[in-house]
């Protein structure tokens, strides 16, 4: 059979030419959509409905150690109202083009009308839901808007209203209407991180940003992705000219993460530190308290002066920030000499009249214009923090092989990074001299024969108070050193989903030698007459641990700048059975600087305050079985103190019918005189507790500020005023 090649040659061309054509014609079409008809097409994009949706899940909350809230999802909401709405819905109701809509007078009549006649109602609902503005206020606000034919007014003007004042907005006149369009009210929802405790542990929490509904900092970002959940599905169908959403795919909730924050303990570490900072002015303060066993941080503070004077937390400075530990450090130079085996705690050194030339540079210790220390022990150069005693102890054996010295900082702990899942949690910074050819030491690693000295009293080396903390709970903890721990678990719908394991990081710091002879001399620090720790300890339990003191520049270097002084305080407790170890560090510029002096006393409180929690004692042995005891009963709700009263088995007379009462205790029963109180006169909450008076006056309208913890002994508005819807009023407790 022969092929005709002219033939197929012709098809083969044609096909060709078809298919260039064709070509041609799809690029024009596509060159006159995206030019001569972009306008259409973007149009035709911004009215259509879009097909699949996502429908957000709920985030999980943050739990305390015992389960309670301590940060949750609530939404708040910005409230407006179109004044037109109503008439839009009638025309739109009678198919009216948008170009040929005229606002009829009548119309616009009705829709006033509605509001006068409901105004009234409204601004009275809105003093009670939002009482930051009067009456008059928001009648006026509204009226302005109401008559300019305003469409997105604000109802309460740079006001953002929670989830319980919303759905109270929502029952008032015109508000109250199922048809949104008519009442006109545009609620712009955002998610809102509630914190139930405030401030406490803020910066351990962390921030979210509420407009992107995405995680910030603290635990919130660390677990993200556990506290986010997983988006759902839905689609739009169009079913008799209406759409109906019809979901694809349940959103599955978050996780709830269970903390290791201990909400008591962080109360007690965080009102003991701000009670120092505002004693001393200073700049900033960190308390971390763990425990011992698991790691488990019970309690972080971390507190910074603002221009108000007073102290929130702003970063987060555990974690964060790269601090000269100073003599806190010592602990642990001390502890590499030990388990090397150059020293033993009967060795001796001379630090003479408390100043020694280090290859130049003088070294001094604290009381070096009274004379020094002379010849001391190892425990007492820790025992009185001698930087003589300590540098030249170090200097003698590690000066010819320094890397040996920070190879031994690492293995004790202080020097190893702690893998914290938090963005921003910084290591230890200690650096690592390497020799050069020579045999010397490189000096391009800012390396110098001052270098191990200076480093060995905690100075040319930064570490983050976790790492400090983290280390010193190794030596409570029998030499085991276990990364700290702030989520224990995760759960979902109040049941423990998964709980997160202790990790390990060192099974063994040291050698058991070394151990002991280190917590030997660090229950001397506190506990001997000689120790500079003494105001740290405790009459009820020992205490074992190290005082610090550091100078910081803060500019201009050491000699020019201005300096400040970072004082602290690292230990554990009891120190027979430790159950917590505690850093209390504080950076403030008074003329006297002194660890165990200033921080030490924080250490004592928390501790004292922690372990009288855990104390459990039978009430029954302290009964003198022939007396009547009655109790000291507050002022405030008769109901409450009658019932109380009662389960005790103690008898309670007067206050009938009566909500509020004044108490007083006869032989063996409490009396009640009743007070009658109006809604419009400011009570007498003198004597009450703080619950009992917070309510009384909320109830009545004012806003309540406390200073103080116990029962009500002033309040900065008399009583038998005339009430002030919105008022503030300061009560004084004790």
């Amino acid at each position: 059979m022969k092929f005709d090649k002219k033939y197929i040659n012709t098809r083969i061309t044609g096909i060709v030419v078809i298919a260039a054509l064709v070509m041609i014609a799809i690029i024009g079409q596509a060159v006159v959509t995206a030019t001569l008809e972009n306008r259409k097409w973007k149009k035709v994009g911004a009215v259509s409905v879009s097909d699949t949706m996502l429908l957000k899940p709920n985030r999980g909350n943050i739990l305390s150690a015992d389960g309670q809230l301590m940060a949750s999802s609530l939404p708040d909401y910005k409230v407006y109202v179109d004044f037109l709405s109503g008439i839009e819905w009638w025309y739109d109701s009678l198919g009216v083009n948008k170009k040929q809509k005229v606002y009829d007078p009548v119309q616009l009549a009705e829709k006033d009308s509605m509001w006068r006649v409901n105004l009234d109602t409204i601004c009275s609902g809105l003093v009670e839901i939002c009482p930051k503005y009067t009456f008059e206020e928001y009648k006026s606000h509204i009226v302005k808007g109401l008559e300019n034919h305003k469409r997105y007014w604000e109802v309460c003007p740079h006001t953002v209203l929670n989830f319980i004042q919303y759905n109270q907005l929502v029952k008032l006149p015109i508000f109250n209407l199922k048809n949104r369009n008519r009442s006109g009210l545009v609620a712009e929802e955002r998610n809102n991180r509630n914190k139930p405790f405030g401030s406490l542990a803020r910066r351990t929490l962390g921030e979210m940003f509420g407009a992107k509904d995405s995680a910030r900092s603290g635990l919130e970002l660390a677990y993200d992705s556990l506290l986010r959940g997983v988006p759902g599905k839905v689609h739009n169908k169009k079913v008799l000219s209406k759409y109906l959403s019809i979901v694809d795919q349940e959103p599955v909730d978050g996780y709830d993460l269970v903390s290791t924050i201990d909400v008591s303990m962080q109360d007690i570490c965080e009102s003991a530190l701000r009670e120092k900072l505002h004693e001393l002015n200073a700049e900033m303060g960190v308390v971390v308290l763990m425990e011992v066993k698991t790691g488990d941080v019970k309690a972080i503070v971390n507190l910074m002066r603002y221009d108000d004077g007073e102290y929130y937390e702003a970063r987060n400075y555990a974690l964060a920030a790269l601090m000269e530990p100073g003599s806190t450090f010592k602990t642990a130079s001390i502890l590499v000499a030990l388990d090397d085996g150059y020293i033993k705690p009967t060795d001796y050194v001379e630090t003479g009249s408390g100043i020694c030339n280090m290859y130049g540079a003088m070294m001094k210790d604290h009381n070096w214009h009274r004379g020094g220390y002379g010849t001391i022990d190892v425990p007492h150069v820790l025992m009185v923090s001698s930087n003589v005693g300590v540098s030249k102890l170090i200097d003698k054996y590690y000066h010819n092989q320094p890397e040996k010295f920070v190879e031994g900082l690492r293995r004790v702990g202080i020097g190893t990074p702690l893998g914290l899942p938090f963005d921003g949690a910084a290591n230890p910074n200690i650096r690592t001299p390497h020799k050069d050819s020579k045999g010397g030491y490189k000096m391009s690693d800012n390396w110098s024969a001052t270098a191990l000295a200076w480093m060995s009293i905690g100075y040319e080396t930064q570490i983050p108070p976790i790492s400090t903390v983290s280390f010193y709970n190794a030596i409570a903890n029998n030499g085991k050193m276990v990364r700290p721990r702030f989520v224990k678990g995760i759960s979902k719908n109040g049941e423990m989903v998964e709980e997160f394991p202790v990790e390990v990081i060192k099974p063994r710091i040291c050698r058991q030698e070394a151990l002991d002879d280190i917590r030997a001399i660090l229950y001397r620090v506190v506990n001997d007459k000689d120790g500079l720790g003494k105001r740290a300890g405790n009459p009820y339990f020992h205490v074992s641990g190290k005082t610090g003191t550091a100078q910081v520049a803060m500019g201009g270097g050491y000699k020019a700048g201005h300096n400040e002084h970072l004082v602290s305080f690292c230990g554990f407790y009891p120190s027979e059975d430790p159950k917590y170890t505690c850093i209390v560090a504080i950076r403030h510029a008074y003329y006297v600087a002194s660890g165990g002096g200033q921080a030490g006393p924080v250490f004592s409180k928390i501790a004292q305050r922690i372990y009288s929690k855990n104390v459990t004692t039978d009430i029954n042995l302290a009964k003198d079985s022939t007396a009547v005891h009655v109790p000291d009963v507050k002022n405030g709700n008769v109901v409450s103190a009658q019932y109380v009263l009662h389960e005790l088995g103690l008898k309670s007379e007067g206050g009938k019918g009566y909500e509020w009462g004044l108490a007083s205790a006869g032989s063996s029963c409490v009396e009640f005189q009743p007070v009658k109180v109006s809604d419009n006169i400011v009570p007498n909450v003198l004597g009450m507790g703080a619950r009992d008076a917070v309510c009384a006056l909320s109830n009545r309208g004012m806003k309540v500020r406390m200073k103080g913890r116990g029962k009500v002994v002033g309040q900065s508005v008399s009583s038998g005023s005339k009430v002030t819807k919105g008022q503030t009023i300061t009560l004084e407790l004790n």
